[in-house]
C-alpha cells in the first residue's frame, strides 16, 4: 500500500489513555512532514509510595518539542488538576497560548501567585458558545455538566471533519451551578455529522445514569440538620457545587460554616470573584471558632484523599489550636476514593472514630455523585452525536475496552482503542493507528523536572527498601589499609538475628576483600570499588536478607 503524502486529521494523546489522570491529547492537521498540532489539556497525576519524595507526576512530552514549531495553542476544557495541573510546569517549554475559561483562568492565576518563580502563561478566555480558531482547528467551546464550574467539550473541526472531544461530563438535568449538559447543540453537530467521538471512560463499567447534585444537596441538608454537636464535610476543593450545596444546608438549616484548608480557600476566593457564592452569608474564620455555638457550627475542609498535611489530617491528629473537634461531633466524607488513597483515608477514619466522632461516608448515604457518566448516559452522547468512529479515552484498561464495547452494540461502526503514545489517524479512510510516538512520564521533585534517572527515583526507591552504606578505605604508601575502614550505614537493620553488629560484620567483609587482592593490584580504584561494594553486600544479604546500595570512596 502506497504511503499517504496528504493531509491528515491525527489524533495522539500522551496520557490519560490507560490510566486515570495526567490528561494530554494532540489533535494534528496537514500533511505528515508539515502538521499543525494543539494541545488539549495538560494534566497531572499523583505520587504514590512507589515514587518517594516525588511531587507530581506529568506527560513526557518530547513528542511535542520535536515539533515545536508548529504547536499553535493550548485549550484547556476545565480547572481539575488532571487537566491544567502541569500547566505551569510544562508551559515554559510550550511556550503556546492558552484558551480557558473564567474560572480556570482565575485558579491558574491563584495558582501562579502561590508558586514562586511560575510563569506568566498567556491566556485567552473562551465561553461556553464561543468559537474561535486555533491554526487550522476551529473549536467551538460546548457547555457540560461535571463537578467544577464551567467544564466545556469542544468540537474540534478541520476540512476533514469534526471531532467531538468531551472532556469530563455528565448528564444531570439539574445542576447546582451552571446550565445542563447541551443536548440542542450535541444533535445539531450529530446532525451536521461528527467525524469522531472522543470520550470520556471513567464510569464506563457502571450501568445506568449518575444521581443529580441536588440529591447530594438534599442528604447533605438532612444530615446537617439533625446532627448533634459539629459537623465537619470534606469534599473535592474543586467542587465548588458541592461547597455551596453544603454552605446553603448550613444557612438553611440556622448554622455557620468555617472554610479549612489553603486550596479550598482559594477555589472558593475565584469563585466568590466570579459570582459561584452570590446569595450565601460570609463564612466565618478559624479564629471564630470558639464563638460559635457547637451546635450550629459546620466544618468545610480539606483532605478527601487522606493527605496528611490537609486540615481534616490534622483535625484527627488533634494538632489545631484554634479548631478542634470533639466525640459527639460528625464527620461527613462527600467524596470518593481515588484508588491508591485508601490505606491513608482508613487511618484518618480510624482516628475520627477513637476521638469518639461519628463517621459518614458515600456507603451509608448520598453524600457524593461522580462527575462522569455511566452507561446510561454514554449511550445518549451517542445517540446525539452519532459519530462515525468512537474513541474511549480517559480510563485505565478496563474502561476503556468497556467503553469501546458499549460504542460498537450502540451503533458506532468504526471503534479505535488506542493508549498513550498511539498515533491515529482518524481522516481520510477508516480510522487507523499509523504511528508510535515518545511518551511517558517526568517527575517534579522540589524544583526540578525530570525522568527518574535524572531525579534519581530509581535509586531512592532502592534506598527506601533497603537502606545505604558509605564505606571509606584508605591506603598507606605501601597500598596497605592504613587503618579500619570506615563505615556509615543508613537504614540498614543493626543487628543480624544472633546479636552481632551489621557494621562490625560489614567492615570484616571489607578488610577481607581487599586482602584478598594482590597488594599490586591495589592501584585499580575501580577493581578496589567493586570489591567492597560486592563484599558489603554480601555480608548484608548473608546476615539480613537484603542489599543495600553502596558508595565506596578510596583515599590514598
Amino acid at each position: 500500500m502506497a504511503r499517504y503524502d496528504g493531509p491528515e486529521f491525527v489524533f495522539v494523546p500522551l496520557g490519560g489513555v490507560g490510566e486515570i489522570g495526567m490528561n494530554f491529547a494532540l489533535y494534528g492537521y496537514g500533511r505528515p512532514d508539515a502538521r499543525e498540532w494543539i494541545i488539549v489539556d495538560c494534566g497531572v497525576t499523583f505520587p504514590d509510595d512507589k515514587l518517594p519524595g516525588v511531587d507530581l507526576v506529568m506527560p513526557d512530552i518530547r513528542f511535542v518539542e520535536e515539533n515545536i514549531a508548529n504547536l499553535k495553542g493550548i485549550v484547556i476544557t476545565h480547572a481539575h488538576e488532571d487537566h491544567y495541573g502541569a500547566l505551569l510546569d510544562l508551559w515554559p517549554r510550550l511556550k503556546a497560548p492558552c484558551w480557558m475559561t473564567p474560572f480556570t483562568a482565575g485558579l491558574l492565576e491563584a495558582k501562579r501567585q502561590g508558586e514562586q518563580g511560575a510563569p506568566k502563561v498567556p491566556v485567552k478566555i473562551y465561553r461556553a458558545g464561543d468559537t474561535f480558531t486555533v491554526g487550522p482547528f476551529s473549536i467551538e467551546a460546548i457547555t457540560v455538566t461535571h463537578s467544577i464550574p464551567e467544564p466545556i467539550a469542544l468540537a474540534i473541526t478541520t476540512p476533514a471533519g469534526t471531532v467531538i472531544h468531551t472532556g469530563d461530563w455528565k448528564l444531570d438535568p439539574t445542576p447546582e451551578l451552571g446550565a445542563p449538559t447541551d443536548e440542542a447543540r450535541l444533535k445539531a453537530l450529530g446532525d451536521a455529522g461528527v467525524l469522531a467521538l472522543v470520550c470520556d471512560s471513567t464510569n464506563a463499567l457502571r450501568e445506568g445514569e449518575s444521581p443529580s447534585e441536588q440529591a447530594v444537596g438534599a442528604t447533605l441538608r438532612t444530615l446537617i440538620a439533625e446532627a448533634k454537636g459539629r459537623v465537619a464535610v470534606t469534599t473535592f476543593s474543586s467542587n465548588v457545587a458541592r461547597v455551596r450545596l453544603i454552605a446553603e444546608a448550613a444557612r438553611d438549616t440556622g448554622k455557620q460554616c468555617i472554610v479549612m484548608g489553603r486550596s479550598l480557600k482559594r477555589v472558593i476566593d475565584v469563585s466568590t470573584d466570579l459570582g459561584f457564592m452570590d446569595g450565601l452569608p460570609p463564612f466565618a474564620s478559624e479564629d471564630e471558632f470558639n464563638l460559635i455555638d457547637r451546635n450550629r457550627l459546620v466544618i468545610i475542609c480539606t483532605g478527601s484523599q487522606g493527605e496528611p498535611l490537609a486540615a481534616l489530617a490534622k483535625l484527627s491528629r488533634e494538632e489545631l489550636k484554634t479548631v478542634q473537634m470533639t466525640p459527639g461531633d460528625t464527620v461527613i466524607f462527600s467524596s470518593r476514593t481515588i484508588p491508591g488513597n485508601e490505606k491513608a483515608i482508613l487511618e484518618i477514619k480510624n482516628r475520627l472514630i477513637d476521638l469518639g466522632i461519628k463517621v459518614i461516608e458515600d456507603s451509608d448515604a448520598l453524600v457524593h455523585v461522580s462527575g462522569h457518566p455511566r452507561r446510561a448516559e454514554l449511550k445518549r452522547m451517542y445517540e446525539w452525536t452519532r459519530p462515525a468512529i468512537g474513541v474511549p479515552v480517559h480510563g485505565e484498561a478496563a474502561h476503556l475496552v468497556a467503553q469501546g464495547s458499549l460504542m460498537a452494540t450502540s451503533g458506532i461502526k468504526d471503534v479505535a482503542q488506542v493508549r498513550n503514545g498511539d498515533m491515529l489517524r482518524l481522516a481520510p479512510g477508516a480510522a487507523e493507528i499509523i504511528d508510535q510516538v515518545p511518551y511517558g512520564r517526568i517527575y517534579k521533585d522540589g524544583k526540578l523536572l525530570g525522568d527518574d534517572q535524572a531525579m534519581g527515583i530509581r535509586d531512592r526507591r532502592r534506598l527506601s527498601f533497603a537502606g545505604h552504606v558509605a564505606v571509606n578505605v584508605v591506603f598507606d604508601d605501601r597500598l596497605e589499609l592504613a587503618g579500619e575502614p570506615d563505615l556509615v550505614a543508613i537504614g540498614v537493620a543493626a543487628a543480624d538475628a544472633s546479636g552481632e553488629p551489621l557494621e562490625d560484620l560489614m567492615v570484616d567483609a571489607v578488610v577481607g576483600a581487599i586482602d584478598s587482592i594482590p597488594r599490586q593490584r591495589r592501584k585499580d580504584e575501580a577493581l578496589i570499588e567493586e570489591a567492597v561494594r560486592r563484599a558489603v553486600r554480601g555480608a548484608a544479604t548473608e546476615a539480613w536478607g537484603k542489599k543495600p546500595l553502596v558508595t565506596v570512596f578510596v583515599t590514598r
